[in-house]
């Protein structure tokens, strides 16, 4: 029986998933929007979301608990510094999923993951297809 087992496993050993995890939600910082399988999009926005309270503290412990967590300096920074003060007067609920269909190639649901409120900022991916310069945002 799985009573009260949280969270999903994926198919990968603990270490994996924890990479993963870091990986998607530095990639999801860094383009405020993501295309990925709804499993890994509900982890993600699990993980996530403790870390933009994190950054609407702003405190130097703050960041390092999020540094633990992305050990990426950079992604941090863009965190801390661009996402964090956009919701600093919203409770939590700072990510949405949408779900966009099935792969083609394994069925799998596939869904995108976004920031609520920097919608508006980002050019959808539609928009960017077929450019070859980068977005700044």
């Amino acid at each position: 029986m799985r009573h009260r087992k949280r969270g999903r496993k994926l198919g990968r050993t603990t270490s994996h998933r924890k990479a993963l995890l870091s990986n998607l939600a530095a990639s999801l910082i860094e383009h405020k929007r993501i295309t990925t399988t709804d499993a890994k999009a509900k982890e993600t926005r699990k993980f996530i979301e403790p870390l933009v309270t994190f950054a609407k503290r702003g405190d130097l412990h703050a960041r390092r608990q999020v540094l633990k967590k992305i050990p990426r300096v950079d992604i941090v920074k863009i965190l801390f510094d661009e996402i964090a003060p956009v919701y600093a007067d919203r409770p939590g609920g700072y990510t949405r999923i949408t779900k966009l269909g099935f792969r083609d190639n394994d069925c799998a649901p596939v869904s995108l993951l976004e920031f609520v409120d920097l919608v508006g900022t980002v050019p959808s991916p539609k928009e960017t297809k077929g450019k070859k310069e980068k977005v700044k945002v």
